[in-house]
């Protein structure tokens, strides 16, 4: 696989499109955070770490509104293995004028675009929510 980051947002894309309750990825530590604050924007339940086959997993819990509407309406990755989108502290994304989230890979950490613009700094755009 050449992009595991791009390989977990199809995963949710998909699962919220099945409405499946919860999505099994493999296992890293950036793709935790993105979980985290993932869940910290309320777009996800929740996450745990598991072990499937003797392998790390991350179980991602969905969520879903009213009528089974999920709480994800799009997820696209934006800074690809092939070409990296990096931005300054001035430059970092509003999705949807606000209403989405754009999530940084910075020197601080991972973080969502506000929390990048509170701090002052900028990093590579991992990929939009909304």
């Amino acid at each position: 696989m050449t992009d595991p980051v791009g390989d977990m947002l199809t995963r949710i894309r998909n699962a919220y499109a099945a409405r499946h309750e919860r999505v099994d990825v493999p296992h890293s530590r950036f793709k935790a955070e993105l979980a985290r604050i993932m869940k910290e924007e309320g777009y996800i339940r929740g996450y745990e770490v598991v072990s499937t086959d003797g392998k790390p997993a991350l179980r991602i819990h969905l969520k879903y509104g009213e009528g089974r509407r999920s709480a994800v309406s799009g997820i696209r990755r934006i800074s690809k293995p092939g070409l990296r989108i990096y931005v300054g502290k001035d430059r970092i994304p509003k999705v949807l004028g606000g209403l989405g989230v754009a999530i940084l890979s910075t020197p601080q950490g991972v973080m969502s675009d506000r929390e990048a613009r509170r701090k002052g700094i900028g990093g590579e755009v991992v990929c939009y929510v909304w």
